[in-house]
């Protein structure tokens, strides 16, 4: 018996550039940014004062009752679910072989980072029963199969920035191997906070250009200095081929293979041999050759590092030929949640012909022997993509989606 296909039918996000995955769309279509700076009361001495943040406040569609019994990294995950499954037109599925699988890079952070603070000043009493479920990595996909009473299991991969992609990926496989017929994948996060942006800016990784903070995030560019943090969800929904075609579901594209490994050799740094090998072994498993790819999503989160070594693993997997596209330039990095993202913007692509441009390069780095989309949106017949998420800890994922 053969695998099953998989079937992306539907898709819901909240990102800086919007409240749903439509308005993320047009948003990078029109090359918008989703980076503002940080007002209020926000650290004067905070060597970075910018952020993706979402367009709405989660708790007023939730609810306020709701949202406090949630980490707000918890809050757009099930926001994001619920527009996912919606978009698939609710599919009606076994609660037994309906399975969530949400990833985290951090997780309840802003909870916990709260709640220590009236631990701290209040005492005891004044803890919230809730805290230790919302600081729970796993409580974004506990929620989320609550909220669509999905008790296929609900599974939730921690691997830094790679966790939403590596989301879908575990999908693909629970489908492929029989146990659900329907899962709500992806990834979510949100820890813009002082304490988070000084751990990473002590770090190097963050940006600390000045300036209009628009122009802040650059892939491949020349002057790139650092990624910019920004919280978001992104979820799609994932469905048997079968049992899609058998409700006349409209169909974006096919999740046709995955790859996930571990390059086993550095905490943070990044390792074009493991990514190399995630995309060949994505390929094998989609069983395409890299000659069928017209599209590649780069991870590429504007670090000087990073984006040089996912261009060298890039470039020797399918050469300097195929069209290249990286929307963090528009989102900043939301994490956990931005390898999902990641996906989906490809497969938007695929469905609509036409690869967003990339914001804010305006001198392709010399190393980068790719061809990065640029300047205007790309428009063309692409078949299949490639899109790539790495998280430190040495997580590579990468997943070919096909039209």
């Amino acid at each position: 018996m053969g695998q099953h296909e998989v079937l992306v039918t539907g898709m819901g996000a909240l990102t800086p550039l919007g409240a749903s995955a439509g308005e993320a769309w047009e948003g990078l279509l029109a090359g918008r940014s989703g980076i503002r700076a940080l007002g209020g009361t926000w650290p004067e001495d905070l060597p970075v004062r910018i952020a993706g943040e979402v367009t709405v406040d989660p708790a007023e569609p939730l609810g306020r009752a709701h949202a406090r019994k949630l980490d707000r990294t918890e809050q757009l995950a099930v926001l994001a679910a619920r527009e996912a499954w919606q978009d698939a037109g609710a599919p009606e599925v076994d609660p037994d072989r309906l399975a969530v699988v949400v990833g985290t890079g951090i997780g309840g952070v802003l909870s916990a980072l709260g709640q220590d603070d009236v631990f701290e000043t209040s005492g005891l009493r004044r803890l919230s029963p809730f805290a230790v479920p919302m600081l729970m990595p796993n409580g974004p996909a506990a929620w989320v199969s609550m909220d669509l009473q999905a008790r296929a299991g609900a599974r939730a991969p921690v691997s830094a920035c790679a966790s939403g992609a590596e989301s879908i990926a575990l999908g693909l496989d629970l489908i492929r191997a029989g146990r659900a017929d329907v899962v709500v994948a992806g990834g979510t996060e949100a820890c813009v906070h002082p304490f988070m942006v000084a751990a990473f800016a002590q770090m190097k990784a963050l940006s600390v250009q000045t300036g209009d903070p628009a122009a802040v995030s650059r892939p491949f560019d020349v002057d790139r200095n650092g990624f910019v943090i920004a919280e978001g969800a992104a979820l799609v929904v994932l469905e048997r081929a079968d049992h899609a075609r058998a409700r006349r579901a409209r169909v974006y594209g096919k999740v046709a293979g995955a790859a996930v490994n571990s390059s086993a050799d550095h905490i943070s740094a990044s390792d074009a041999r493991g990514q190399v090998l995630a995309m060949r072994s994505a390929l094998r498993d989609a069983g395409l050759a890299a000659s069928d790819i017209g599209l590649v999503h780069a991870h590429a989160t504007s670090t000087p590092g990073g984006d040089v070594a996912e261009a060298e693993a890039v470039n020797e997997v399918l050469g300097d030929g195929v069209p290249v596209t990286a929307t963090k330039s528009m989102t900043g990095h939301m994490l956990g949640a931005s390898g999902a993202f990641g996906a989906m913007a490809a497969l938007l692509a695929l469905h609509h012909g036409v690869a967003p441009a990339v914001r804010n390069l305006a001198t392709l780095d010399p190393k980068v022997e790719l061809d990065v989309v640029r300047g205007a949106n790309r428009e063309g017949r692409f078949d299949a993509a490639l899109a790539n998420s790495f998280g430190f800890g040495g997580h590579n994922v990468s997943l070919i989606l096909t039209a």
